[in-house]
């Protein structure tokens, strides 16, 4: 299930990130980096439910300071 999610996020972010490059148009930039968290998240989960959690929880602090980043994305505009 988890692997499932992963990658219909990864190509999520991989056609928003495209779509940013190639018409330099970052509108979607926001959205993308959401989704970019979520897929960290989702393998974070996946980490701790293997017992791997150093891991697990370095993925949810990354995913945490790209929310972070996001939030001061938005407040910016």
């Amino acid at each position: 299930m988890y692997k499932k999610m992963r990658i219909i996020l990864g190509i999520i972010v991989l056609v928003l990130a495209g779509y940013g490059l190639i018409t330099k148009n970052f509108i979607a930039q926001p959205f993308m980096m959401l989704t970019l968290s979520a897929f960290i998240v989702v393998g974070g989960i996946n980490e701790f439910k293997q017992g791997r959690k150093g891991r697990a929880f370095v993925s949810i602090a990354f995913a945490l300071f790209v929310l972070i980043i996001l939030v001061q994305i938005l407040v910016s505009k």
